[in-house]
């Protein structure tokens, strides 16, 4: 399960870093003519928070120097991917809300194994084992 949930960290940040660091990068008046009537400042903000987060997702477990900081980002882009699934199906736009709801829920299921199966111990400390893990000899 480990390495399962270390390869969708892997794949989830990197689509909230293209994601995200497309909309903090996008100018101003090319990000108006494609918001469909969404506020600029809210999609810059959401930017801001999916980058964050994509660092979020993997550089505390990584590290481990605050590892239940990871969870935390990953439930932050799960409400991040909420929202904007919320306001792509108010906009008409199933096919993204579709997208924003998988991505959510698998940032979602990122959270809840981080905070509990395969939680990461922080540095100096010993290593959560899984509860099927085999006891060492």
């Amino acid at each position: 399960m480990r390495i399962a949930v270390w390869i969708v960290s892997a794949l989830l940040a990197l689509a909230f870093l293209f994601i995200g660091g497309t909309k903090v990068l996008m100018p101003v008046a090319d990000m108006e003519a494609a918001s469909m009537g969404v506020p600029v400042v809210l999609l810059k903000i959401a930017g801001v928070a999916e980058v964050l987060g994509a660092f979020g997702i993997i550089l505390p477990a990584a590290t481990r120097i605050l590892p239940a900081l990871t969870p935390v980002a990953a439930a932050g882009l799960t409400l991040t991917m909420v929202g904007a699934t919320v306001i792509n199906i108010g906009l008409g736009i199933y096919a993204l809300a579709a997208q924003t709801a998988v991505l959510g829920l698998l940032a979602a299921l990122v959270a809840w194994a981080r905070f509990g199966p395969a939680a990461i111990a922080p540095r100096g400390q010993a290593p959560v084992r899984s509860r099927d893990a085999a006891p060492s000899t």
